[in-house]
């Protein structure tokens, strides 16, 4: 059968590095080269604009960076206590917990639950969304607590992926569906009330006290237990970040009249950066993936850098080389499977990128198991290169976002708490980050290597579970202490 080949690679010469590859091959992996390797200046000349671009965001005027304040108002002491219900609904899955922060310094008890979010309910109601969403919250609660009708209403924390405006910390309109997700009669809406009523017809005692985003929940609940922490960030299915600015730097809050050095947790909402084009490097594989996506010309740093996108820009460049160009890869194949969009995500470029060099055995077993496809020894070296300069491209854009708010802030030294499957899971994704950022702000050589770098990106603690339960108890102790600012129907948690 055409495309199945044969279970093991022909016999190889050469060590599999580039310099032992034909011609024609070399060239196609230098064109490559020209478009995703993004050298030092490029990466300085993105970030001064994006230092601008988050001055706009929180300007009156506006600008393609929300910007979101959360209504978030101070970062965790380490003494909050209490039982909560944590809610987070990703891109993936839906998770609720039950945190009970403990009597200890910064420590925690919790225990969850996983829930798969159907792919149909992306594109489907709104009701059925809510629905779904309660159900789960009504399962994990009637599994963890015996009579519903006893039960006091549990203070729960909705982590909210989603970008979304806030006049208070309690309600969230929703800017714009991402991560796949295109459900109707939901943007521009205050997703708090389609929830709770979801909640009331099951009867599950509950009452919303914090709605946050899992970028805000993870710099406050890397906050919990580390001082220096100073950003969040998430690098996965989508990218973000948030941080906290004072009061008198927010413009667009001036009419509030609140005090200038009052501290406001930002939801940047970052991954919107440049939709106008002016400064990424796009490539006719990104300008593909924007317009063929559900949001054209929206999201343009993120569809760079997101574990959404890696795979199928991948995807894109393989097509192409097989179509368009003279060499022809994978000549007289079948390649029907790779021709479907999205087949690819990222774990796919991460498991090429973990494979030793040698001769590249697990890339050919994976693209004739995934993909019914047998690459020569010399495709192998163009696959492995173009996995690693797209990772990399990849790792060296999230850097700019990083180093713009440590320009803003003037931070000269802080950890950044960062969570996300591409931070977490994909190979070298931390050390490229780690090198952009010395390059963009000239950092000197390190007199001993095993010194920490000025700033630091660190694993973040559970910012969707943890984090969104920390804020709730935060709330809560605002309203105790008769702060009210930005709490929307304070009597309810009296």
């Amino acid at each position: 059968m055409v495309g199945l080949g044969p279970k093991k690679p022909p016999s190889r010469k050469g060590t599999g590095s580039i310099a032992d590859i034909p011609k024609d091959l070399k060239q196609e992996i230098a064109n490559l080269e020209r478009l995703f390797v993004v050298p030092t200046e490029k990466l300085k000349e993105i970030t001064h604009h994006f230092v601008s671009e988050l001055d706009k965001g929180l300007s009156v005027e506006g600008g393609s960076i929300p910007m979101n304040p959360t209504w978030v108002m101070s970062f965790p002491d380490g003494y909050e206590t209490g039982t909560f219900l944590a809610l987070d609904m990703g891109g993936t899955n839906l998770r609720v917990c039950e945190i009970t922060l403990t009597d200890q310094k910064s420590e925690f008890d919790i225990i969850q639950s996983k829930y798969r979010m159907p792919e149909e309910l992306k594109t489907g109601t709104s009701e059925e969304l809510w629905d779904y969403i309660a159900d789960c919250v009504h399962q994990f609660v009637e599994t963890h607590h015996e009579d519903l009708t006893k039960l006091e209403k549990l203070p729960l924390g909705f982590t909210f992926s989603y970008p979304a405006s806030q006049s208070y910390v309690d309600e969230g309109v929703l800017q714009r569906w991402t991560k796949g997700f295109d459900i109707a009669g939901v943007e521009g809406e205050n997703v708090v009330p389609m929830f709770e009523a979801a909640l009331a017809a099951k009867g599950t005692p509950i009452k919303l006290a914090a709605l946050i985003n899992d970028t805000t929940g993870t710099l406050i609940a890397s906050a919990y237990t580390d001082t220096k922490m100073k950003i969040g960030c998430i690098f996965g299915t989508g990218c973000n970040a948030a941080y906290m600015e004072n009061a008198g730097s927010i413009p667009k809050l001036a009419h509030m009249n609140l005090p200038a050095d009052m501290p406001m947790a930002i939801n940047c909402e970052w991954g919107a950066f440049d939709n106008e084009h002016k400064v990424l490097p796009r490539t006719p594989y990104d300008i593909i993936i924007d317009k063929d996506s559900p949001r054209p010309g929206q999201q343009a740093f993120e569809k760079m850098i997101a574990g959404l996108y890696l795979g199928e820009l991948f995807r894109l460049v393989m097509v192409d080389l097989h179509d368009n160009h003279e060499t022809h890869i994978f000549a007289n194949q079948d390649i029907d499977k790779l021709r479907r969009p999205y087949t690819l995500d990222s774990s796919f470029l991460s498991a090429i990128e973990d494979d030793p060099w040698e001769n590249l055995q697990e890339t050919f077993d994976l693209f004739n198991e995934k993909l019914s496809i047998t690459p020569t020894q010399p495709e192998l070296v163009l696959i492995r290169r173009t996995a690693e300069l797209i990772g990399t491209r990849a790792a060296r854009l999230s850097a700019c976002g990083v180093a713009a708010i440590s320009i803003k802030k003037d931070y000269k030294t802080c950890h950044v708490g960062a969570d996300g499957s591409v931070f977490n899971k994909y190979p070298h994704f931390k050390k490229r980050g780690a090198q952009a950022l010395k390059e963009i702000l000239d950092w000197p050589e390190k007199t001993n290597p095993k010194d920490e770098d000025p700033i630091e990106i660190l694993a973040a603690e559970d910012g969707s579970g943890v984090g969104a339960a920390l804020i709730a108890a935060l709330t809560l102790k605002r309203v105790k202490a008769g702060n009210l600012c930005g709490i929307l129907h304070p009597e309810n948690f009296v």
